[in-house]
């Protein structure tokens, strides 16, 4: 049961672990006693939160038994610093194929995993099936997801592949290793993908990949829109045109210094 005056969902040794490294940073280095004392917590509580966190790598132990904080810190600063420079940059071509179609533009990140939501433009159709800002997605059931798949090195997506459990959102999800393969081979071969109401019935979309400076496929932009506007032809007719952005988009980022990604 939650402390009195906690939020149902509050997670209090999450919030030890977070205050852990909020109080490390404030004062550099801090022994196990001292870690104790900031938090108000006894010496083993103390000890089991930063051993957790060192076993992390967000913290290291010097020679001094003191605590210090390491660059995974600064890392995940630098990830959203990233991610934010991608979304400036991106946003004005998702304009583009924005004022092109009129249906939903949407940035994705691919994180090993799943499509994470980094940016959308909204359709002004009043009707129009839209993903919100932040919200995940299995890769592979999703147009976003499918194009950065289709252009990894063999091995990542061996890896991917290997570790995923395949769950049928529709009857259209493919859930057949040897099935996506042939539909990646398809993707890598034309250059972009589509979602046929694969991850929810009345939603399809086509995306292509976003390479960054390192010439991975890090980020996609997809169309996406109500199946009774994204017919086949209609999708046709966004194939090419979302191709040539993403390629442009792509050069663009290429051109950007590793230091600005």
């Amino acid at each position: 049961m939650p402390a009195k005056g906690e939020k149902y969902f509050f997670i209090s040794s999450l919030a030890k672990g977070l205050k852990v490294l909020e109080a490390i940073s404030e004062h550099k280095a801090l022994t196990v006693s001292e870690v104790a004392r900031q938090l108000a917590v006894n010496r083993a509580t103390s000890h089991r939160l930063l051993a957790t966190l060192r076993e992390l790598g967000y913290v290291v132990k010097n020679e001094n038994e003191r605590y210090c904080l390491t660059l995974k810190i600064l890392e995940l600063g630098m990830r959203i610093s990233i991610h934010s420079e991608v979304t400036r940059i991106a946003r004005l071509y998702m304009q583009e194929l924005s004022l092109a179609f009129n249906e939903t533009v949407n940035l994705g990140y691919f994180d090993g995993w799943d499509i994470f939501h980094l940016d959308k433009i909204d359709s002004k159709e009043i009707l129009r099936m839209d993903s919100s800002l932040g919200s995940r997605a299995p890769a592979y059931c999703t147009a976003l997801g499918k194009s950065v798949l289709a252009f990894l090195p063999s091995d990542e997506l061996n890896d991917y592949l290997n570790r995923t459990k395949f769950s049928p959102h529709t009857k259209n999800t493919i859930t057949s290793k040897k099935r996506l393969r042939e539909e990646l081979e398809e993707i890598r071969q034309n250059g972009f993908s589509r979602d046929n109401e694969e991850l929810a019935y009345g939603l399809r979309c086509v995306a292509a990949p976003v390479f960054d400076h390192r010439d991975r496929p890090t980020y996609a932009i997809s169309l996406s829109g109500p199946s009774m506007r994204m017919t086949d032809e209609r999708v046709r007719s966004m194939q090419s045109k979302i191709q040539k952005v993403c390629k442009r988009l792509s050069e663009k980022m290429r051109s950007k210094p590793a230091a600005e990604h």
